[in-house]
């Protein structure tokens, strides 16, 4: 256990170190073989110098001066630094690694020949030369350069002059040991690469989902990223290694996904977490600041390396909601606009109706002079009856763009409820005589007071019964009824006409909508009645429900609170009407009841 352990974190460091390296690749850099060899030479660079320093202490700080000793040992940080620098900042790497190769010759003579010479363990590490070629540049000719880079260093140890130096002991072996330690590990990491490549070439997880792909390391660094972070993230994949994704996690949702990192690093099989991303502008004047929605699932493959499986795809849900978000806007956007163009028409067209209501009133009563012909007369009655029809319809659009905006507004105040009935049976009874309807009340004795607007009611029993009389054949009846049920008072509209399906139940009382069929049709009405009737229910805190069946009648059933209407706020919007289309009878009386 504590060998494998030991492995997994030996694998974790070089998986690290490897991301950093990365990181320093020039983004000119594209090629994937080729950032691969610039990230193994600047391997090289970066850690050549502590082996050397080792070296140089062991050869000659017991047998030269501490200052020589140590001018040595930063004279060979400065040479392979400066080649990594170079190397990193322009992305050429053939002059650099030429020249340290060309220019270690000498300096690995003088140790060869301070160490002890053939004799010493430091003369294993002439076989760096060839190895490190080779590793780097994977080619026969750089694996040559290397050995005549050996050889040369060899040649030029035996032709220095020597140099006193302590004999030969076990911790000599120290600097070799350890080389020899960084070369297993990258050669067992070189075959596990090739392992996940030739298992990759078969199927990648690019195929078969829309999503960039990162392997990331226990400490949460990105080792690698899928090509696909050039469409999805707009970013190519090196500029997200290391901490580069990371740093693009917006700050409030980073402890989630460090949380996340950590779980999986524990016993965790698998973790998702739903972070925002900056990504930059689509074009050059795009805002930077552009963040983004990604759900990141994190796998652990349990292949012994340490390392997590990350699959960043767009999330679904924050899009939902965008596009909900979007559309609640827009839709809001419309009715806004639509209650202003009703309510600024409805003004314009009162003005003139008005103008020709009066003047049709003038001349119908002849206060100018008697009309010479009586169809004259006739055609005035037609002007002024179309006016006062016209002029209810805007009327009716008005109230119902002041509803839908909040600014109608009800006066409550205690009143016999027998009263609006008694003047809503008077203003109608001739218009249900003219059919030889028979219309009736049903009001029960305990009905009494309640609190509300008298003319809002009243407005709601007319409108009621108006619809209940067009749509009931002569010889019918229309019934108003009204019973007082604790707290609220229910009354209710019935008639025995033709009736509503159940499929067009559910867009009655929207605004200018009247159930069409073949019969319904011929009656003239616009649709809003019923729509004010539900506005004006809504304001009093009120319920109705509709029940019908087709040649059975209906009955519209409203339910309003005996003290009135709730206080509300300036600010309050007032709330959706409750409109149970279902045929339920619940809150009425059960025997009006005309559903089939």
């Amino acid at each position: 256990h504590s060998l494998s352990s030991f492995a997994a974190r030996s694998s974790e460091w070089f998986a690290g170190m490897t991301a950093g390296c990365e990181r320093l690749v020039h983004p000119s850099v594209v090629d994937g073989s080729e950032r691969a060899r610039h990230r193994r030479l600047l391997g090289a660079l970066l850690a050549t110098p502590f082996f050397a320093a080792f070296a140089v202490s062991q050869a000659y700080f017991a047998a030269t001066s501490p200052a020589l000793t140590l001018a040595a040992i930063f004279t060979g940080f400065a040479m392979f630094w400066s080649a990594a620098l170079v190397t990193a900042s322009t992305g050429r790497d053939r002059l650099a690694g030429i020249a340290v190769l060309s220019g270690s010759i000498l300096p690995a003579g003088a140790l060869f020949a301070g160490a002890g010479g053939a004799a010493s363990p430091f003369a294993m590490m002439l076989t760096a030369f060839a190895f490190e070629a080779g590793w780097i540049w994977r080619t026969r000719r750089a694996i040559a350069s290397g050995v005549v880079a050996a050889g040369a260093a060899l040649l030029a140890g035996s032709l220095l002059p020597g140099v006193e130096s302590e004999a030969v002991s076990g911790w000599h072996w120290l600097v070799p040991i350890a080389y020899a330690a960084t070369v297993g590990v990258r050669i067992a990491a070189l075959f596990g690469e090739r392992a996940n490549r030739s298992d990759a070439d078969s199927v990648t997880l690019e195929d078969i989902m829309d999503a960039v792909v990162f392997r990331i390391t226990g400490g949460g660094e990105v080792l690698d990223a899928s090509a696909k972070a050039r469409d999805m993230l707009r970013l190519a994949p090196e500029l997200l290694l290391g901490n580069g994704l990371f740093e693009r996690v917006h700050v409030a949702d980073r402890v989630a996904y460090l949380c996340a990192v950590s779980d999986m690093r524990g016993s965790a099989a698998n973790r998702h977490v739903e972070v925002r991303l900056r990504l930059p502008g689509e074009t050059e004047f795009a805002a930077t600041d552009n963040y983004r929605t990604f759900t990141i699932e994190l796998a652990n493959p349990c292949d012994g390396t340490g390392e997590i499986i990350a699959i960043a795809r767009v999330s679904a849900a924050a899009g939902l909601r965008e596009a909900l978000a979007s559309a609640s806007e827009m839709a809001s956007s419309v009715e806004i606009a639509k209650g202003r163009f009703l309510a600024t028409v409805s003004h314009e067209l009162r003005t003139p109706l008005n103008a020709i209501i009066g003047f049709a009133d003038m001349l119908g009563h002849e206060i100018c002079g008697p009309l010479p012909d009586p169809r004259q007369k006739e055609y005035v009655g037609l002007i002024k009856e179309s006016g006062h029809h016209l002029l209810a319809v805007v009327n009716s659009i008005l109230d119902i763009s002041k509803m839908e905006s909040g600014a109608y507004a009800i006066r409550p105040e205690p009143f016999r409820f027998r009263e609006p009935v008694a003047m809503c049976h008077s203003m109608l009874a001739f218009q249900a005589g003219a059919k030889a309807i028979h219309f009736k009340t049903d009001i029960s004795h305990n009905v009494g007071e309640i609190k509300g607007d008298r003319l809002a009611v009243q407005q709601m029993l007319i409108n009621l019964v108006s619809n209940a009389i067009k749509f009931t054949p002569a010889g019918g009846e229309v019934t108003i009824g009204a019973k007082r049920f604790g707290s609220r008072l229910h009354f209710w509209v019935s008639d025995n006409g033709i009736g509503i399906d159940a499929d067009d139940l559910a867009r009655l009382g929207e605004p200018f909508v009247q159930v069409q069929n073949d019969y319904t049709r011929q009656y003239e009405g616009t649709g809003l009645g019923l729509s004010l009737v539900k506005g004006l229910v809504a304001l009093h805190d009120g319920t109705m429900t509709v029940e019908s069946a087709p040649n059975e009648g209906t009955t519209v059933t409203i339910s309003l609170p005996v003290a009135g209407p709730a206080l509300k706020d300036a600010g309050q919007q007032r709330d959706d009407i409750s409109d149970d289309k279902s045929g339920s009878n619940e809150g009425t009386d059960g025997s009006l009841r005309k559903t089939a």
